[in-house]
């Protein structure tokens, strides 16, 4: 049998250390809210980097995330702490058997200060288009 895993890492600055602590709840409540859910959410584990002046936060998965869980965290801190410009990650799916379309990533790109997506891209999606014949700059 064979495991299927996303991975991620990336950071995120808030601002200031009290918001990173702030975001901390934020963090606990999307993970009250993920385990009561059927499935429940790989989500992700947090931790503030004080190497880093103490406002950023570094996300990344524990054996497996859940990027849909990482954007919604993203999107809720930008809104609390009223955040602005861009900000985006990469993820990588793989699997512990070799597998058949079971590799493949992508990366997204948020606007904070209104929480829409800037750009997205996902690989399995992209090379079935353009194995289709689609444009591959597409």
């Amino acid at each position: 049998m064979a495991d299927f895993f996303t991975h991620f890492s990336c950071m995120l600055d808030v601002g200031t250390p009290d918001n990173a602590a702030r975001a901390l709840d934020l963090y606990n409540t999307l993970s009250e809210e993920g385990a009561s859910e059927e499935p429940p959410s790989d989500g992700f584990l947090l931790s503030i980097q004080p190497e880093h002046g103490g406002s950023k936060l570094w996300m990344r998965d524990d054996v497996t995330g859940d990027p849909e869980r990482l954007i919604q965290f993203v999107k809720r801190c930008a809104a609390e702490f009223t955040l602005t410009g861009r900000w985006g990650f990469q993820y990588a799916n793989t699997c512990s058997r070799p597998r058949v379309d079971a590799f493949g990533g992508g990366a997204h790109v948020l606007d904070l200060a209104t929480g829409e997506t800037v750009a997205w891209t996902y690989t399995s999606g992209w090379l079935a288009d353009v194995l289709d014949g689609g444009d591959p700059d597409a």
